[in-house]
């Protein structure tokens, strides 16, 4: 197979960017799109060229770190992360555009590598427990009811990637942190913060400069745990709530 490249090449945050194309032969439609980028770069090192910067961990749809734009669609034409998107997908002589997530708050350090922190950071203002929960042996000792755990579990899918900020017309976060927030609140364990972490998680998004959501749904429709949308209206639901609260 014959692909025509277009990659977005930027060698740091203060530089300007520019495209850049490649045309590379010989592509196995076994390959991951990873694996693609790869064979790429080490003709560009053969060459004596700079490779292309692109963020990447477990390859295995986990941990997240491959993000990309792919024609347009985060993490490419299937719905899944960018290293578990095959070949297979892609015809002959066709032209792909490579590009990083566009969002003020995941600023661009090299090439398709963006500063994703301010996940970090908005976890870290309210995703946590206080409670004592005790080794891994005690994990059951708790019971919880069948549909929230179920909930729970759903909610906690979630890998941080940021295709949802990546595909929202606004660079939402909110279906990160409804995640987020759920995967604690659905728990007897998150209780005791569950009024103060949506108030502090969301006035963290806030601050780090993500858009509000106007409900297009295509955070939903590219997240590639399939986490829904209708976790955006429990959040909504818990932050009107404890708004609410008189503080002491």
């Amino acid at each position: 197979m014959k692909l025509h490249l277009k990659v977005w090449r930027q060698s740091g945050p203060q530089d300007k960017g520019r495209f850049e194309l490649h045309t590379i032969d010989g592509v196995s439609s076994d390959m991951s799109f990873l694996e693609m980028l790869d064979v790429l770069n080490d003709r560009l090192l053969a060459q004596g060229k700079s490779p292309i910067a692109f963020d990447h961990d477990c390859r295995e749809g986990i941990c997240g770190s491959c993000s990309m734009m792919i024609n347009g669609r985060a993490h490419g034409p299937t719905r899944g992360t960018t290293c578990q998107t095959y070949m297979r997908n892609f015809h002959d002589g066709q032209t792909v555009v490579i590009e990083p997530w566009r969002a003020r708050a995941f600023p661009v350090m090299c090439d398709l590598v963006v500063d994703r922190s301010a996940f970090d950071r908005i976890q870290q203002a309210g995703g946590y427990v206080s409670v004592n929960t005790g080794g891994a042996q005690d994990g059951n000792c708790l019971p919880v009811p069948k549909d929230d755990a179920e909930r729970a579990m759903d909610a906690a899918q979630c890998i941080g990637c940021g295709a949802c900020v990546a595909a929202c017309k606004n660079a939402s976060a909110m279906l990160f942190v409804a995640a987020k927030v759920s995967h604690l609140g659905l728990l007897p364990q998150g209780q005791p913060e569950r009024a103060g972490r949506v108030l502090a998680m969301v006035a963290k998004m806030d601050e780090e400069g993500f858009g509000n959501c106007t409900n297009q749904y295509e955070c939903e429709a590219v997240c590639p745990k399939s986490i829904p949308a209708d976790f955006i209206a429990r959040m909504n639901r818990d932050h009107l709530g404890s708004s609410l609260i008189p503080s002491e």
